[in-house]
């Protein structure tokens, strides 16, 4: 019976905004408009929600010209229309109407149906906002935040945060959290942060629960819980979310805090991973090479290494670099070696640069260079790398690529022999027997010297 009244009421309320409408009254056209729109006690038919609104919209009903502009913007009843749907934003924001003025500034922002401006989107987002839209005074405190035509001002982007955060905006509460925990204009606070970051996940953010997730499994503001951590990062990646779908995959793969379940581990990088998500790619490219979760499988592991490769990711780099050089999975290809680990090296990373001395050492990819692959050991060496370091030792000791320096040799293979390597220890001791207790001081000194530079 209830239903039966209810469809009755909403019948009757057709009927009275479409009389008012077919006699030229603006509030029955917008309310009409509506109806169509949102299918209430009607069928949906766009094209006839568009027709009222405009009507409506024409007569100088702000609300309906911010609801025009939204149909042209969205395509609903109409063939979307960038410029249309500025237009009519722009009329309802002169009219002071605070939801236009931040879809027009959104416009502006995002410079569709108008030139592309931060400085205008800055100025409409900041009328909306002392309107007191939640959702404009999140959008300027991001401006102020990241210095979107104004200069950055993280005191302006808390206040404005947290006006909006106070009426229950989940966006701003996330990025009240993540000022607290970074520090940003205000005092660092892990517990502040997580008290906002709750707040949001409440409201089903997804990198609220993620933040929250990360909190409780690095204790920060909380006491370290990895039920906690695993139940909140959960809930982050079924909202896809890849960075929390990827952190789930280590926690699995390792066994932090969970059972450690390789296979559930791989499923979790793989959604992270065709998401986009570099390290996801990496991780899943490790597991396939090495048969952890997943049948090994030399093909699938290239593929994801390169995938994250060509983000930019030097450890994967360095990887595709490895395959290619040693024919695992695919043909051997040496100057496709050169190319990865080339690539991974003017990253910094430390194997990549000693392994491209190697191939220059050898004339392996690449023309035989002594010279470059002393640079590139060296680049290595000053990083620390145990095997760089015994290699540049054995480039002094030879003279290759430089003059021979037996107290350099030993300088660098004795920093190498530190880490344990036997055979570096080895060659330490061989070069020692020919070298004076002159030279012995002079190695020992430099060794000093090195470790005090690169005590960092």
């Amino acid at each position: 019976m209830k239903n039966q009244n209810s469809a009755k009421d909403s019948y009757d309320s057709y009927v009275w905004f479409r009389d008012a409408a077919e006699q030229g009254n603006p509030y029955g056209q917008f309310n009409l408009a509506l109806m169509f729109k949102t299918g209430q006690g009607i069928a949906r038919d766009d094209a006839s929600a568009f027709r009222w609104m405009r009507l409506a919209a024409q007569q100088e009903l702000a609300f309906a010209q911010n609801h025009l502009g939204a149909m042209y913007y969205n395509g609903r009843g109409v063939a979307a229309s960038d410029l249309e749907a500025a237009r009519w934003f722009r009329r309802a924001a002169n009219q002071g109407d605070a939801s236009a003025q931040q879809n027009l500034g959104v416009m502006y922002k995002r410079g569709r149906g108008v030139p592309r401006s931060d400085e205008m989107a800055l100025a409409w987002f900041y009328r909306a906002s002392e309107q007191g839209v939640a959702s404009a005074q999140t959008l300027l405190g991001e401006a102020y935040a990241q210095g979107l035509g104004t200069r950055r001002n993280y005191a302006l982007a808390l206040a404005w945060f947290r006006k909006a955060a106070l009426q229950g905006d989940a966006t701003a509460q996330l990025n009240l959290g993540l000022m607290y925990k970074r520090g940003q204009g205000v005092t660092p606070s892990d517990a502040q942060a997580l008290a906002w970051f709750r707040q949001a996940a409440s409201q089903g953010d997804a990198v609220a629960q993620r933040q929250v997730g990360v909190a409780y499994a690095q204790g920060r503001g909380v006491a370290q819980d990895a039920t906690r951590a695993y139940a909140w990062l959960s809930r982050a990646a079924e909202q896809d979310d890849a960075d929390a779908q990827f952190n789930l995959g280590i926690m699995l793969a390792t066994g932090k805090g969970v059972d450690q379940d390789e296979a559930r581990a791989c499923s979790w990088y793989e959604r992270a991973a065709d998401a986009g998500h570099a390290l996801a790619q990496y991780n899943l490219g490790g597991m396939y090479a090495h048969g952890r979760g997943v049948e090994r499988d030399q093909a699938r592991a290239l593929a994801w290494y390169q995938r994250a490769a060509e983000q930019g990711t030097a450890n994967a780099q360095f990887n595709v670099g490895v395959i290619y050089a040693n024919g695992h999975g695919v043909p051997k290809d040496e100057e496709k070696a050169v190319v990865w680990y080339r690539t991974a090296a003017e990253q910094g990373d430390a194997s990549a640069q000693n392994n491209l001395g190697v191939m220059y050492a050898n004339g392996h990819g690449v023309a035989q260079d002594d010279v470059q692959a002393v640079l590139w050991y060296r680049k290595a060496a000053d990083q620390g790398h145990p095997l760089a370091q015994y290699n540049l030792g054995g480039m002094y000791n030879g003279g290759r690529g430089v003059p021979r320096d037996v107290v350099r040799a030993h300088m660098w293979v004795s920093l190498s022999a530190e880490h344990g390597d036997e055979a570096a220890d080895n060659q330490r001791k061989l070069i020692a027997r020919a070298m004076s207790s002159a030279e012995l001081a002079s190695s020992h000194e430099l060794r000093r010297r090195w470790r005090e530079e690169h005590r960092a």
